[in-house]
């Protein structure tokens, strides 16, 4: 919010923003000028303060909106919004990093697990879903500065990319690779030292994907490095209303 978000907000970036690791209650921070530019705003925040956490803006009041996953540890650290929009349902997404330790780690792969059936149950009744978020797992070498230095980090460890390969292969659609074939296009840079980002020595952490049956309806996706409110920077999708 001090890094210029309200002013990007005002060039009409899109529809709907999906924020993560909001780190903030809703009453912590000046929504108002959020909803003074026309969008509805929904926090789903951490039970712990200034921990993880969830924010989704929308121009159009969603049909309906749902706090949670249903699973008590996801829950509590406000990792997931659902909204939904005539026949499509959006869920913004917060996945656990695994930096911290291996607790964290062994959590992280049971939240991919919990999310992966939650998302499989969901299609049953609402096929045409999208999922936007800090998935904190670099998919592919093309993904990542430094595959080879980086094969034992979390968020580029062979359980987490295996696991992203089933989640896509069983009927999902990684939207920015659908058009952009090229390397180099990172979303996610470390703060430690300034030249990593100036130099883009990224990763590619954050996704919009959908299911295959939204697929015809995709238009254009896009990274936006320039964007600068954080250590991430804002990922695209155009749907075809």
């Amino acid at each position: 919010m001090t890094k210029g978000l309200v002013d990007w907000l005002r060039t009409d970036p899109a529809d709907v923003i999906c924020i993560q690791e909001t780190k903030a209650h809703k009453d912590n921070v000046n929504h108002a000028a959020i909803q003074e530019l026309g969008y509805h705003n929904f926090w789903n925040s951490a039970e712990k303060k200034g921990y993880s956490g969830v924010a989704l803006f929308s121009r159009t009041m969603p049909d309906k909106v749902e706090m949670g996953n249903g699973f008590m540890q996801s829950d509590s650290e406000g990792r997931v919004i659902r909204a939904d929009y005539g026949d499509i349902t959006l869920i913004n997404a917060y996945f656990p990093s695994g930096t911290s330790g291996d607790e964290r780690q062994t959590y992280k792969y049971q939240w991919l697990e919990e999310f992966f059936g939650y998302t499989e149950q969901l299609r049953k009744s609402r096929p045409n879903l999208i999922v936007c978020g800090d998935w904190n797992i670099a998919h592919r070498e093309i993904d990542i500065h430094d595959p080879k230095g980086n094969k034992n980090s979390s968020g580029f460890l062979p359980e987490e990319r295996a696991w992203m390969d089933k989640f896509l292969d069983s009927g999902w659609v990684d939207t920015f690779r659908k058009f952009h074939a090229e390397p180099h296009r990172y979303s996610w840079w470390s703060q430690r030292f300034p030249s990593v980002r100036l130099n883009n020595k990224g990763w590619r952490i954050d996704y919009i994907n959908v299911t295959k049956p939204l697929e015809k309806k995709l238009v254009s996706a896009e990274i936006y490095p320039d964007v600068k409110h954080s250590d991430h920077c804002p990922v695209f999708l155009e749907l075809k209303s």
